[in-house]
């Protein structure tokens, strides 16, 4: 019988601490969401200037009566480049709007004046706090064209004799990254390729490679490029030729060549980021098995070659690029 009742008293116990508390509200309740929206906590940075390059951060903050869907939209008044946060609840803070300088929408924010904007779903207000970028964010890597000082003497060039050829730095309101870029433009009724530029290990610091580390997961190559609306559908093909003895010639049969194919079909500019490990052997495009020791070894990269690619038969062809580099450990964050 004594067991009888200690078993009904277990499960009895069971049953009440199953039961959810009537007291216990999960989310919001009736009268919080359908309440008038208040800030309890005003919309504020924590710096009213800023010097990224040092690892400076900004963070906004703000608190509400209710959960809300808010942006906080930052913008330069020189570059108009944009930093975007989103979220859904009654606080922003640290976890979600912290600023290490880097862009959301291109080019990447420079020295200049910038607003941040406070927008709240069905709320008409916007609030607004202003944030000064003394020095920009630094982006760390081995940088192989950022076109800031024109096309290098130590790089290699052929450009086709076709129509309206444009393959030049150009210095103007397009420019992503510093205050230039590539433009590559033309009609080659006869060829795929429009131009090239190799970029030869020799260029950076003197050695037959390039200075980067040997673990091909820990590579990460980046470029930004434009895709030009109303215009042939343009490729940039890099061809990575690793000199695996070193000696300073790449051999075709005994070498390794690793190849990426950007096909530029989008409008405005976008970061391409990808591992050295990921990038595969093409030939013709079509995945191949490279001629070398079929590793990948980026600290035996000789030569980078940049290929600008459209068909032929389509006409007109054109693209822009900028921001060449290799980064470690993660992909890029301009």
């Amino acid at each position: 019988m004594k067991n009888r009742i200690l078993i009904i008293a277990i499960v009895f116990s069971a049953f009440i601490s199953c039961r959810k508390d009537k007291n216990v509200i999960d989310g919001p309740s009736i009268s919080e969401t359908y309440s008038t929206f208040k800030i309890i906590q005003a919309f504020q940075a924590d710096k009213s200037a800023v010097d990224f390059s040092s690892g400076e951060k900004v963070t906004f903050s703000a608190t509400f009566n209710k959960p809300v869907n808010w942006e906080v939209i930052v913008t330069g008044n020189t570059s108009k480049a944009k930093k975007v946060f989103t979220g859904d609840g009654k606080i922003i803070n640290i976890t979600n709007a912290l600023w290490n300088g880097s862009t959301t929408k291109y080019p990447i924010f420079r020295v200049e004046d910038c607003i941040a904007k406070l927008v709240i779903k069905d709320v008409v207000d916007t609030f607004i706090v202003n944030v000064k970028i003394t020095q920009p964010k630094k982006n760390e890597g081995l940088i192989i064209a950022d076109f800031e000082a024109g096309l290098s003497s130590t790089w290699t060039k052929f450009i086709q004799s076709g129509a309206s050829m444009d393959f030049k730095v150009k210095t103007d309101s397009f420019a992503p990254q510093g205050l230039k870029y590539l433009n590559m433009a033309g009609t080659v009724n006869w060829d795929y390729l429009i131009g090239l530029i190799d970029f030869p290990a020799t260029a950076y610091g003197g050695n037959k490679t390039l200075p980067l580390e040997a673990n091909p997961e820990n590579v990460y190559f980046n470029c930004m490029v434009y895709g030009v609306p109303n215009t042939n559908q343009s490729s940039v093909l890099f061809q990575f030729k690793e000199d695996e003895n070193s000696d300073g010639t790449i051999n075709a049969n005994t070498d390794d060549e690793y190849d990426y194919e950007i096909k530029v079909d989008w409008e405005g500019w976008k970061l391409i980021s990808l591992k050295y490990s990921d990038i595969a052997s093409l030939v013709n495009g079509a995945p191949a098995t490279a001629k070398g020791n079929g590793l990948h070894n980026p600290d035996k990269i000789g030569k980078i070659s940049m290929l600008h690619l459209a068909n032929p038969n389509d006409g007109f062809a054109s693209t822009k690029i900028d921001f060449i580099m290799f980064t470690s450990a993660k992909p890029l964050e301009p």
